[in-house]
């Protein structure tokens, strides 16, 4: 996508960063409430490629936030849903429903547009712009028809399930992002396999986000129950199995095949580039229930499982990372094999092991195939727009060992980093997978 189309997107108001709002399906309320979380999403994920403190793990706290909202607020209205409350950490009941009658569109609409815009109250002019407008649209379809009063007592509750999941969110460790989530100041390691930066950039002299790890997990027992196995041994000698590894990344960087090349492109999923890689799995339930036309509930639940797996990977992940603190492909292969190499890939600044990616990709894929099945095909358009065709996939695990070895084949990832983090990212999923959402 060139940067001309990106500012219209962002300018354009009348259908928020470039969002075509859909009028309602006429088959009942259910589908208001459908078109109303599946277009607030939409949103979200525009949100994050334009918020600049919205890197990776941060836009998948978010995700699990909002997608919790969604659930709380439709299970608060339906028997047949079972709240969250007492399943994830320090998560009290929100607060229940008074008498009279509600609009389930109009809570649905106003517990999503109070908890987007606590989550994205920094983001700049034009999104706070596209919430508002955002806010009109879907308050107006929501609300279509209703009795006055039922939509007043309706969205009262919504935002009333939406300050108790923020305030909540608030307590995490995760809410306040100072300096774009790098340390003022940082101590670098001193041994030789110690992360260096990759970056010129002076911001990027310090990791980003070492204390992250830290934050408050959703389901997982803690980050040291699921911390990966040491990596190999750090090795500067030919022959070794650590410089074997480097050689890998290496030998594949320079003989790339346009395929390999795609792959890398594809899942790279740079922050303010794109929805972050936990927004194109995002973006992959909403195409699927799109195509399925799944039933609103369903897709809550999904969201929620998927944004709180995604959460405690990339905790877990970077409880890892920062425990191991070890260096990136490049300066490995520049330091010992090659000086004049450069990845595919523009390298991240912050450590290697395990790979972010594969992590929230294996957590991800193991909600997803919980939730939808094993062997579930499917087609991921996200990356269209940025003119990257269509990729399909036979099941949720084929997509995410891709996205695996995709970091491999942009140079950034050692393959043990990728296949340590999906396995990382499994043991996750199976937590956030185990949720129950219907009574």
């Amino acid at each position: 996508m060139t940067f001309r189309r990106r500012q219209v997107l962002a300018l354009t108001l009348a259908a928020p960063f470039g969002l075509v709002l859909k009028p309602a399906l006429a088959a009942g309320r259910a589908d208001v409430s459908r078109e109303v979380l599946l277009t607030w999403h939409k949103l979200i994920l525009q949100l994050v490629r334009h918020t600049a403190t919205y890197v990776p793990p941060v836009a998948a706290r978010a995700f699990a936030y909002v997608g919790i909202s969604a659930h709380e607020a439709l299970a608060s209205g339906n028997p047949a849903l079972r709240s969250l409350a007492g399943q994830v950490t320090d998560l009290a009941p929100p607060p229940a429903r008074g008498p009279g009658a509600y609009d389930e569109p109009c809570v649905l609409h106003a517990a999503l547009q109070a908890a987007v815009g606590g989550l994205f109250s920094n983001t700049g002019p034009t999104g706070q712009r596209a919430m508002q407008a955002m806010g009109r649209k879907m308050g107006a379809l929501a609300s279509a028809g209703i009795d006055s009063a039922a939509v007043d007592r309706s969205v009262a509750h919504g935002q009333a399930v939406a300050r108790h999941i923020l305030a909540w969110a608030d307590a995490d460790g995760g809410a306040v992002i100072e300096n774009m989530g790098f340390p003022r100041d940082y101590t670098p390691g001193t041994r030789a396999q110690d992360w260096v930066p990759t970056s010129l950039i002076r911001l990027q002299q310090a990791p980003l986000l070492p204390d992250w790890g830290s934050t408050r997990t959703f389901v997982i027992p803690s980050v040291a129950a699921l911390d990966a196995p040491p990596h190999p041994e750090y090795d500067e000698a030919p022959g070794s199995v650590f410089r074997g590894f480097a050689e890998e990344v290496y030998d594949t960087g320079r003989g790339l095949t346009d395929e390999q090349k795609l792959i890398a492109r594809f899942w790279s999923d740079d922050p303010m580039l794109s929805p972050t890689p936990a927004g194109h799995w995002i973006s992959i339930v909403m195409q699927i229930a799109d195509r399925d036309a799944l039933p609103v509930e369903t897709i809550a639940a999904t969201l929620a499982k998927l944004g709180i797996a995604q959460a405690d990977a990339f905790i877990s992940c970077w409880s890892t990372k920062f425990r191991y603190n070890l260096l990136r492909p490049v300066t490995y292969i520049k330091r010992v094999i090659d000086p004049d190499w450069e990845p595919l890939l523009i390298t991240p600044p912050f450590p290697e092991y395990t790979s972010g990616h594969s992590t929230q990709s294996g957590a991800a894929s193991t909600v997803l195939t919980a939730a939808l099945g094993d062997g579930f095909a499917f087609e991921d358009a996200t990356n269209v727009a940025e003119g990257l065709p269509v990729r399909s996939f036979p099941s949720f695990a084929a997509a995410a060992e891709e996205a695996a070895v995709s970091r491999l084949y942009g140079g950034i990832h050692f393959r043990f980093g990728n296949e340590a983090g999906l396995t990382q990212g499994r043991a996750v999923g199976a937590y956030a997978a185990a949720l129950q959402t219907e009574a």
